[in-house]
């Protein structure tokens, strides 16, 4: 038996037209035919007044986000606790402050209450929060209407991570076009890839082009080498974005996989009181459910998460415990935290479980005895 992995890229099978594009044309380096034509296909993905700056991770997305919203040193940013430390990374890289908060029980992401708490708590202190990073996890959409309320009335910006939530969206709008930017990430576990890569989304040519100068090592514009400011190397590779080209035109199937895994996981999981399924609470929420997500909340030791993880493993099946929240990270512990421990209870008996859009009924079968002979069903 072959393992099974938490979530495999899926090849479509046109990658490789557009990847001998690359090589015939001899534009093998950063930019591009193809980059112009990934940013156009997602920019037509998003819909109008969504320009798209195609990178090299999501991290520098959120990177140059952050410079474009005029981050400097001794400024704080608002960070969602629960989330990779990708999230927050960038916030350090310009000498700023992150300010943790914790999440919320239904959509697991930034809770709305303690947001504004923090917010206050920070004005009082005479530190105005720079902007807000709120998290789309596991595909899951934040409460968009109460975070953005909260954020036009002490007028911050929100920087949306969308990195997990390609395809997710809320009250039929997509992720990522809610925010003053959204960032997503075409890393090789997502639901579609570049191999390695990301996006930026703003809504202005101007905020685009500025965006680009600094992914191309913000250049001047001489007839010789000159730079008055900082840039960096961000810009997707033309190489990577063929394969972008050829993984979008699938992206709905994809999408369609990954629910249905969800439904799979769903109705494995209804007789088992030990488990609950992480899933949208209300119609105006569309998760791509990038990865399925349970607690398992049980008295009996042995049905942990951990020892379920164990089981899997025995089997050769790859499952890995939730995000250990931000505030708890060593790197990141000094830094202030607003919150009831919703995300560390997350932490201590959550599970993500194998979602990949690849995932066969076989592999489904595997998944479903390890589940049955654990919980004694």
């Amino acid at each position: 038996m072959s393992r099974i992995y938490l979530s495999l890229s899926k090849q479509s099978g046109f990658e490789m037209e557009y990847v001998e594009k690359a090589l015939r044309s001899s534009w093998i380096t950063s930019g591009g035919p193809n980059v112009n034509d990934f940013e156009v296909e997602l920019q037509n993905y998003f819909g109008k007044d969504s320009l798209v700056t195609a990178l090299n991770s999501g991290t520098s997305a959120i990177h140059l986000a952050l410079i474009l919203l005029g981050v400097k040193a001794g400024d704080e940013v608002i960070c969602q606790s629960l989330t990779f430390s990708a999230c927050a990374n960038p916030i350090l890289y310009q000498g700023a402050t992150p300010i943790f908060v914790d999440s919320e029980n239904e959509t697991w992401n930034i809770c709305p209450d303690n947001l504004e708490i923090a917010i206050k708590d920070r004005l009082k202190k005479g530190r105005k929060p720079k902007a807000i990073i709120a998290v789309h996890l596991y595909g899951m959409p934040y409460k968009i209407d109460e975070i953005h309320a909260i954020a036009d009335r002490y007028e911050i910006p929100v920087i949306e991570d969308s990195a997990e939530a390609l395809g997710s969206s809320y009250k039929g709008k997509k992720c990522g076009t809610f925010g003053h930017f959204g960032i997503f990430s075409f890393n090789g576990n997502k639901i579609i890839t570049t191999s390695s890569g990301g996006a930026l989304v703003s809504n202005s040519n101007e905020l685009k082009q500025k965006a680009i100068f600094y992914a191309t090592q913000s250049k001047d514009n001489a007839i010789h080498y000159q730079h008055s400011e900082i840039g960096y190397n961000y810009r997707m590779s033309n190489i990577c974005a063929g394969i972008g080209l050829g993984q979008i035109k699938t992206l709905e199937g994809n999408i369609t996989a990954r629910r249905n895994n969800h439904s799979f996981y769903k109705n494995l999981f209804k007789s088992i009181q030990e488990v609950e399924l992480f899933e949208t609470k209300s119609e105006d929420y569309f998760s791509n459910y990038w990865l399925t997500t349970i607690v398992v909340n049980s008295d009996q030791a042995k049905y942990s998460n951990y020892n379920l993880m164990k089981a899997f493993e025995e089997k050769d099946i790859e499952t890995r415990p939730i995000w250990k929240p931000m505030h708890l990270q060593p790197v990141f512990e000094k830094y202030p935290y607003y919150g009831n421990k919703v995300s560390e209870k997350l932490f201590e008996c959550g599970l993500c479980l194998p979602s990949g859009s690849n995932l066969t009924d076989e592999d489904k079968d595997r998944i479903g005895n390890v589940v049955k002979t654990f919980f004694n069903k």
